[in-house]
């Protein structure tokens, strides 16, 4: 197994697993053997469905902005801000007004995330 194989971009998205996570909101998934990333592009105002799951999730909004739905609280984000789901929270996203690309990484991997499929895969 060559290096290169552990290297992505996000630039190059199609070599993730595509999940069509909810209406207007898009994953591509890139496991290994102990966590996995998402890029995630939510459109503007696209809501997801609050959810939970027993993996930890951390998240970093690398475009636009959102509401994040944490434990029944709206929190607005931005650009640049990041933060963590511990297992078995319940969560969402709602997008801004110009959407929003979230980067999230599972610890440990979600397996359900691990072929193609539709939506959040929720364990609540």
């Amino acid at each position: 197994m060559s290096a290169s194989e552990f290297f992505f971009s996000l630039n190059a998205l199609d070599k993730g697993i595509r999940r069509e996570l909810g209406d207007e909101i898009t994953a591509h998934i890139f496991p290994a053997e102990q966590s996995m990333a998402s890029v995630v592009h939510i459109a503007p105002n696209a809501k997801g469905t609050v959810h939970s799951h027993p993996q930890e999730q951390w998240s970093i909004l690398i475009e636009g902005s959102a509401i994040r739905i944490h434990d029944g609280e709206e929190i607005a984000v931005t650009k640049g801000d990041f933060w963590v789901a511990p297992g078995n929270s319940e969560h969402g996203i709602i997008g801004g007004p110009d959407g929003a690309v979230i980067i999230d990484i599972f610890a440990p991997a979600r397996p359900e995330y691990t072929k193609a499929g539709k939506g959040f895969a929720s364990h609540s």
